[in-house]
């Protein structure tokens, strides 16, 4: 296998992925009816592969116009910035009326309750370790957010129509992500990669013929929006008149959203209501002490308060650990450095009842 990361390191030591940690085999678990999954449970592992000579793909977070030769690429990078800012600020409005009637086409959700109603094999703990394992293989081969959050999307709505047995979730997992790179990335990790990731517990011929299976599901409809998607819109008015950093708002809520794939019951919401309840709960775990709902806020993102109740409660459940405790790969990530440490940021508690109140 030749990845771009790998050619650039042909005389370097190779990279060892994680031989120490332990995964869960999806086909070896048992019915566990949604109980919580213990970390030190010793059923099985992930396939991953184990002591190996991983090659990383250098597919790396990219900007439209990073490219440019010049003596000072972060004020060109700015500036760029700027510049799209200004072209797209004129169709803005259309833009986000575009994705919000996109995200309640049906062909585009998974179906609320696909777990009880059509899985026979697959429990909600299943769903969880898989998506926790994928976050480990999007940072591994570096992949955007986006594409993790896209793949997660087909995985759900792949699920919602098609019986699945847990010897063959993991290959599900790894072809959706497969598709959702080709669709995201400049430079996509190959299949043959998705199949080394695995300790080639799937052949090539395999990985190929889900992807044309998850294709033909989504009647080859890639593109639909997705939390992330939302967020990028959202954490501009979240940040406007605030004292608090652009960027660490950024991180807490990039955080927040992976959380949220993490957990089954957030299906239920549009991406764009979580969206929303991710930006009050990041307004609220920065300043506690202040209501995080403002009506400007309110009449930009186009939810009440009361709206995101439920969707934020769930939310802060997960940033405690209360919910999905064991899944350690998403909290792992955003306590690194480059993250500012946001995994690690204190929170209440509890969400204060009278912010859900309209004032």
């Amino acid at each position: 296998m030749q990845t771009r990361g790998s050619r650039k390191r042909a005389n370097a030591e190779p990279i060892v992925l994680n031989p120490k940690k332990q995964r869960v085999v999806l086909g070896d678990l048992p019915n566990l009816q949604n109980a919580s999954v213990s970390e030190n449970q010793s059923n099985g592992k992930l396939q991953t592969r184990k002591n190996s000579k991983v090659k990383k793909s250098a597919a790396a977070d990219v900007y439209l116009f990073d490219n440019f030769s010049l003596d000072k690429p972060v004020q060109r990078k700015n500036n760029a910035k700027h510049e799209i800012q200004q072209i797209i600020e004129p169709y803005a409005s259309d833009i986000s009326n575009y994705l919000r009637d996109m995200e309640m086409q049906k062909k585009r959700r998974p179906m609320v309750g696909y777990i009880e109603n059509v899985q026979r094999f697959i429990t909600t703990n299943m769903r969880g370790i898989l998506v926790d394992w994928l976050v480990e293989v999007a940072e591994e081969y570096k992949l955007l957010p986006q594409t993790l959050h896209l793949a997660v999307s087909y995985i759900d709505r792949f699920l919602s129509i098609h019986v699945v047995n847990r010897s063959k979730l993991q290959l599900l997992g790894v072809s959706c992500m497969l598709v959702a790179s080709k669709y995201e990335e400049i430079t996509p990790p190959k299949a043959v990669d998705f199949c080394h990731i695995t300790d080639n517990t799937y052949e090539l011929k395999e990985v190929i013929k889900m992807e044309a299976e998850i294709l033909k599901s989504l009647n080859f409809e890639m593109g639909n929006p997705h939390v992330n998607t939302f967020l990028n819109e959202f954490i501009g008015f979240a940040t406007e008149n605030q004292k608090t950093s652009k960027l660490q708002m950024e991180f807490l809520c990039n955080y927040l959203a992976e959380l949220s794939l993490l957990d089954y019951e957030c299906i239920r919401f549009l991406p764009s209501t979580v969206a929303a309840s991710v930006i009050f709960l990041a307004r609220f775990i920065i300043r506690p002490g202040v209501h995080p709902w403002t009506s400007s806020l309110s009449e930009s993102l186009g939810y009440k308060s009361a709206e995101l109740e439920e969707c934020v409660l769930i939310l802060h459940d997960l940033y405690l650990s209360r919910k999905a405790g064991s899944l350690k790969a998403v909290r792992e990530k955003y306590k690194q450095h480059r993250f500012k440490y946001v995994a690690n940021l204190p929170s209440p508690p509890e969400v204060p009842k009278q912010y859900f109140e309209e004032e």
